[in-house]
């Protein structure tokens, strides 16, 4: 069950390829740039300019140039390395989950680029997770770098939602919040999105950056509050929360809007039908259950498993499939992820019944660990027991991978190029 688990995973990483989308959704003819619903005159523009960001900035800027050719200009900002570079494009490394000197060196070089374009320019933004950390410029120029990462660090380990630590990113942020529309105004602006946040909240995208934002200051101080985290933040960043001195961000009615349009090309739904249908091919009845995406991992695991215990009584094969992410609060800080994290602690609550788990990221990376993810079942608890790994030591540490690859268990894709969130399989047979 755990090659059929891997196999399905597999499938749907494939199938929502960024390739596939752009090759269905963008098409350039005679001149004419089909995006989604929308049509492009490229011959009425007197520049094209695109910036990428994110961490399949790209796979999504080689698709685009796949269907173009080189006719563009632009600047490529990611957390990955490029395998090659196209011609007119200066390309930037920043850091992911921590902003680097790269990163600002990015977020500089795009607002200059952007500040310089006027009416008669198309600019096109391409989207993706992991743009928050690796395209960064403060407001406030009293951050320094260092109090920057430091502010990151205390938002990632908070144990908040991924639009929550967004919400507090984008205040703070020259760059996000709708920021980079403003700069580019007036020009023509239109974004495509390989989105990894949840499909209700697209301007939480690499903390919205072209959007307007629908999140305010006085979120940010509840956030703040919430998770206790204005104590831990640097002097520089704590006084402005604590003075309410954070900057508003654009609205839906600021005229950098007003020649902007959105599209999402790829989200986590695509990951899910895509591994539905490997699931009904290999003869599980499936079903899907998003509703714990941005729960803690231990209170998702218990529904999930519960879930999957109430679907086994009606079918002989079942498979859940549940999207989006789960929340973990890191305090020893070892080496693993939260999808290995969740399960690990499935693996605990399985022992020896018929249920298999995996849960992995899409981006082929999870947490600061060199695996995207694991699957356990029936035979996990075994295994460790033979191994005499101390697996409730692990979880408590948050050290889930060294237990996964001493097992071979682990799931290790390297960075995929994607970024569509996470995807949790369980099956029960």
């Amino acid at each position: 069950m755990k090659e059929i688990a891997r196999h399905i995973f597999e499938h749907a990483l494939r199938e929502s390829s960024i390739s596939r989308a752009f090759a269905r959704h963008l098409h350039c003819d005679g001149g004419v740039l089909r995006i989604c619903e929308d049509l492009y005159n490229l011959n009425s523009y007197n520049r094209v300019f695109v910036v990428a960001i994110g961490k399949a900035a790209h796979s999504m800027l080689a698709a685009l140039h796949e269907q173009t050719g080189e006719r563009f200009e632009g600047i490529v900002a990611s957390s990955v390395a490029p395998e090659f570079q196209l011609r007119g494009f200066r390309y930037f490394h920043g850091g992911h989950p921590l902003p680097n000197a790269e990163s600002i060196r990015a977020a500089e070089a795009i607002l200059k680029s952007l500040n310089a374009q006027n009416e008669a320019s198309l600019v096109i933004f391409l989207v993706s997770g992991g743009g928050s950390a690796t395209v960064e410029k403060p407001m406030d120029d009293e951050i320094a770098l260092e109090d920057l990462i430091q502010t990151y660090r205390v938002l990632v380990h908070s144990g908040g939602s991924i639009s929550e630590i967004n919400t507090i990113r984008k205040h703070l942020s020259a760059v996000k919040g709708g920021r980079l529309a403003q700069a580019a105004y007036p020009a023509q602006q239109v974004s495509i999105f390989v989105s990894d946040v949840p499909d209700n909240a697209p301007d939480a995208l690499a903390s919205g950056p072209t959007m307007p934002d629908s999140t305010t200051v006085e979120d940010c101080y509840r956030i703040a509050s919430r998770y206790k985290m204005t104590e831990s933040l640097p002097a520089s960043v704590r006084e402005l929360i604590e003075r309410h001195a954070l900057e508003e961000t654009p609205k839906s009615d600021d005229p950098a809007f007003v020649r902007a349009r959105w599209w999402t090309m790829l989200s986590n739904s695509a990951l899910l039908d895509a591994a539905r249908r490997a699931a009904e091919r290999q003869g599980f009845t499936v079903e899907l259950d998003n509703s714990c995406d941005d729960w803690d991992y231990v209170k998702a695991a218990d529904h999930l498993l519960r879930r999957v215990r109430e679907l086994r009584q009606k079918h002989e094969r079942v498979c859940l499939l549940s999207g989006g992410e789960v929340t973990v609060s890191v305090r020893d800080g070892g080496v693993g992820g939260r999808n290995q994290q969740f399960a690990l602690y499935c693996a605990t609550k399985i022992g020896a019944e018929n249920l298999c788990v995996l849960s992995a990221g899409s981006d082929g990376v999870d947490g600061n660990s060199p695996a995207d993810g694991a699957v356990v079942d029936a035979t996990t608890m075994e295994a460790v027991r033979a191994r005499g790994l101390n697996l409730e030591a692990h979880l408590r540490k948050f050290d889930a991978y060294p237990v996964f690859e001493a097992l071979g268990n682990a799931i290790v894709t390297g960075p995929t190029g994607n970024n569509l969130r996470d995807l949790k399989i369980l099956l029960a047979y």
